[in-house]
């Protein structure tokens, strides 16, 4: 079982086996190798909040812009811990398709509404007026802590797609077996540290310090990268 130190460790480790993935040659992606290269323009997409950590770290160390993919969880209605699907700031949509039979039209509508809407509040929370990066023909890379039933990943995947790139990597430290062999199939590249057989049942089990990532972080490191 991997455990990292913390999340700017991870983020670390996971930009260096990135550069072994875009740069096999050399291991060093330079300003050179960028100016000859411009299939390697880079994107960084992170989920917010612990995500954006680690796309701090990778975007550091490859030069590469950073930009936020944000998807909101949608709680049952009786047990709103419990995600019965997920809602991306342009309203597409993943939901479970046995919870999605029981539950009142009316009241997924609304909540569809409000998760959508929150997306779209927390961009310009974190971001301003600063426009979405244009991502078409360039490297899209989707980072986050770690992905447990990879709904928000899926999801994730589904919008930068939209955005028409020339390639989609996933970038995690930790996944469970299971949720990788899914994710691969709808993407370029799965890039992570670890493929647990026996997942810990959460990704802060994966972490000897996994605070909670507060707003106020997240803004300043955007705020930083752009």
């Amino acid at each position: 079982m991997t455990i990292f130190k913390d999340r700017v460790e991870a983020g670390q480790k996971l930009a260096q086996r990135i550069i072994q993935y875009l740069y096999p040659v050399s291991n060093i992606p330079t300003d050179k190798d960028r100016d000859k290269d411009k299939d390697k323009d880079i994107i960084i997409y992170a989920l917010p909040r612990g995500g954006v950590v680690l796309g701090a770290e990778i975007a550091q160390t490859l030069g590469a812009e950073l930009d936020l993919v944000i998807v909101r969880k949608i709680g049952h209605p009786y047990e709103p811990e419990y995600a019965i699907g997920v809602i991306a700031e342009d309203g597409d949509l993943i939901l479970n398709p046995v919870e999605f039979k029981n539950l009142d039209k009316k009241w997924l509508e609304d909540a569809k509404k409000r998760e959508q809407e929150e997306a779209k509040r927390r961009r310009e929370k974190y971001l301003g007026k600063k426009p979405k990066i244009d991502a078409a023909g360039k490297i899209a890379i989707i980072v986050d802590d770690g992905v447990a039933t990879g709904l928000s990943m899926e999801l994730a995947v589904k919008e930068i797609k939209h955005k028409k790139p020339k390639e989609i990597i996933i970038a995690v430290p930790v996944i469970p077996k299971d949720t990788a062999i899914k994710l691969e199939k709808e993407v370029d590249k799965l890039i992570t540290l670890s493929v647990e057989e026996d997942y810990a049942g959460a990704v802060s089990a994966y972490y000897k310090y996994f605070p909670q990532v507060e707003d106020e972080e997240v803004i300043e490191i955007m705020n930083r990268y752009r």
